[in-house]
């Protein structure tokens, strides 16, 4: 209430100043020197003809006054101070991401944009390991139109962003040694004093996908399960892998539903559907969704339709 009370005092002073400043000092204001004060700032005293910058906008100043604090006579809410234009200076654009450069997630994808999305990552997880790993996949990020090559990149980041907690964790926090050997490709057993818990960007999980995994990427993952926490490249190997070739507990690869249009849903229910999708665990799909959306929206595409799943 009191500073209400202020404020409806400060616009009738500020009415009362423009005309005591334009009879009384007009003449001795308008003799002095204009100058370039920079940007707008409460507190500061003002002649005719200064010049200030303001949101991004160049504005002259109309009577010699002084900024009240705390009553908002900024250039923009006090046109009775200010007119629009001047020669102060000149507005700087805000800075820009540079544009992406190369091919692959390269040409989408550019390390500042990256940098962007997981603001607090884990330095394991390196924008060039991402590139190198992706480029072992061919058909990632260069399936369809422009379109729809930044949604299956956004796609497979807001996945991984909620499987690691914003790239954060590259380890499981509830480590289990997670061995079913019911299941899995021939000789995929579990190597003595193993664990297979989750681990890299998409948590690779089960000594079957472990085994599954190294299999297609050429390396010993059955007997080195750690290799995922200790090499980047492979890591996201790891992810690539299972998001283009794995359907998990969908019809289908993550891959072949957003490339096909069956949306960024689609990728949910292949990733963790069977815990997650058909109202089982709403809050957690609605968390993927919404990091789908920010980084659509930093990719510079529209989401597509059926998000959610």
């Amino acid at each position: 209430m009191w500073r209400q009370g202020l404020r409806g005092f400060a616009k009738t002073f500020l009415s009362t100043a423009v005309v005591v400043s334009s009879l009384g000092m007009g003449l001795a204001a308008q003799d002095a020197a204009a100058a370039c004060r920079g940007g707008w700032a409460e507190g500061t005293a003002y002649n005719v003809g200064d010049g200030v910058t303001y949101n991004g906008g160049k504005y002259s100043a109309l009577v010699s006054h002084t900024a009240c604090v705390g009553c908002g006579w900024n250039p923009v809410a006090a046109p009775s101070l200010w007119k629009t234009g001047g020669d102060c200076g000149t507005t700087t654009p805000p800075p820009t991401d540079p544009p992406p450069t190369g091919t692959g997630i390269a040409a989408i994808l550019s390390e500042s944009t990256f940098n962007s999305m997981f603001p607090g990552r884990n330095g394991f997880y390196t924008y060039s390991a991402l590139v190198a790993a992706a480029n072992t996949f061919p058909g990632f990020a260069t399936t369809g139109d422009t379109d729809t090559r930044k949604r299956e990149v956004a796609a497979f980041l807001a996945n991984i962003a909620h499987e690691t907690g914003g790239l954060v964790y590259i380890e499981e926090i509830n480590k289990s040694v997670m061995c079913d050997t019911s299941w899995g490709p021939p000789g995929c057993g579990c190597a003595a004093g193993k664990m297979y818990y989750g681990r890299g960007p998409i948590q690779l999980s089960w000594n079957g996908n472990y085994c599954a995994a190294g299999n297609a990427l050429g390396v010993d993952l059955k007997n080195d399960p750690d290799r995922v926490a200790r090499d980047a490249t492979i890591a996201w190997r790891t992810g690539l892998w299972f998001w283009m070739t794995q359907a998990g507990a969908g019809p289908r690869p993550a891959h072949d539903a957003i490339v096909n249009g069956f949306g960024f849903g689609g990728t949910i229910r292949s990733i963790n559907g069977a815990l997650e999708c058909d109202g089982r665990n709403p809050a957690q799909v609605q968390s993927r969704v919404n990091s789908y959306l920010n980084f659509t929206s930093k990719l510079g595409v529209s989401p597509g339709g059926n998000t959610g799943c």
